[in-house]
């Protein structure tokens, strides 16, 4: 039995919480909302963002950083990826040295447009951490919330520059109902988990449009074509935006109704303001963050991602759905399996 810290009560660090709770690990919660987490300790539920899945006796809560890790053997971060560097900031000091560090944040920090890996990087050398590296790991992958608190199958990935480190991180999550695959791509597993959200608010725009599958189909396909001339220039391997921190969590991020950003999409394609969307959704849509830093780095990168750019403009209001449509059909024609980086 293990001794894991979470950091970060929404919907996905709640649904992780009750698959190492499951295995009979100790699980200690924390989160910056207090009146949350004392929701969350009364009713045994997140009612919240998770409602319907009941807490093991193995989960309890922590009211500072400090109580939820101290003496854990790993911790988990579910914070979302806008707040991962003062998470880990605040947490860090009370961690063991040899913890395993596992994130599951998905997105690009605004203004560095650092991963979240990078961001760590950055917080291990500013506090004089030297092996931290070598104990982070990302998990990313299809996985809803939703579905694995109520132990659907569900499959994803770990990736870290250490496999070892991967290897326990997948060890820690492996269930009958929840499998894990290792990778080495720390860069691509990331790139795919972040960059897919902006392709799900456009699937979503889709539907609110009233297009068909059509529409949708061409959308992830030349979605997934520009993530991975990114990924490839920023050092990934092409062959992980096949697997399943690429093509599967783009998927189930475009087709499903649990999936936030998509239901935001269907708002903003429907005519609704992308301010008023977010509010609906009522939860984190880290694509509408993602999109800006994605939109950024791409051109430091020389990278041309046309669908990337036509959200970003729909999200800051500069064009209207219609018109980003009218852009991305009209483009020149092109080959589709050219290999240049303008495509």
């Amino acid at each position: 039995m293990k001794t894991i810290g979470v950091i970060g009560a929404g919907s996905w660090g709640t649904a992780l919480a009750t698959v190492l709770a499951g295995k009979g690990n100790k699980v200690r919660i924390f989160d910056v909302d207090e009146k949350h987490l004392k929701s969350m300790e009364e009713h045994r539920e997140n009612v919240d963002y998770l409602p319907g899945v009941e807490l093991s006796e193995n989960i309890s809560f922590a009211y500072t950083n400090e109580d939820a890790v101290k003496g854990a053997d790993a911790v988990l971060f579910s914070a979302p990826a806008q707040h991962f560097r003062s998470a880990l900031n605040n947490t860090i000091a009370y961690m063991k040295e040899d913890v395993l560090i596992i994130n599951v944040a998905k997105g690009i920090e605004q203004g560095t447009h650092k991963r979240m890996s990078e961001i760590a990087e950055e917080v291990f050398a500013e506090k004089g951490i030297a092996d931290g590296m070598s104990r982070y790991v990302v998990l990313s992958g299809p996985s809803h919330a939703e579905e694995v608190g109520r132990r659907m199958p569900t499959t994803v990935a770990t990736a870290s520059s250490s496999r070892a480190s991967a290897e326990t991180a997948q060890d820690l999550f492996m269930t009958d109902r929840f499998r894990v695959y290792t990778s080495d791509d720390v860069i691509g597993v990331e790139l795919g988990g972040a960059l897919k959200n902006i392709i799900a608010l456009g699937a979503g725009i889709s539907d609110g449009m009233g297009f068909g599958d059509n529409a949708k189909a061409a959308l992830i396909t030349r979605g997934l074509a520009e993530i991975t001339r990114l990924g490839i220039k920023l050092g990934a391997t092409a062959e992980t935006f096949a697997g399943l921190a690429g093509t599967g969590d783009l998927i189930v991020t475009c087709t499903s109704m649990h999936s936030r950003n998509r239901r935001c999409g269907i708002m903003m394609g429907e005519g609704m303001e992308p301010e008023e969307a977010v509010k609906k959704v009522g939860m984190v849509v880290e694509g509408m963050f993602t999109a800006e830093a994605a939109y950024e780095l791409a051109r430091i990168a020389g990278v041309e991602m046309p669908i990337t750019d036509a959200i970003y403009n729909m999200t800051i209001g500069k064009i209207t759905a219609s018109e980003a449509l009218i852009s991305l059909m009209n483009r020149e024609r092109r080959h589709e399996l050219d290999s240049a980086e303008q495509n």
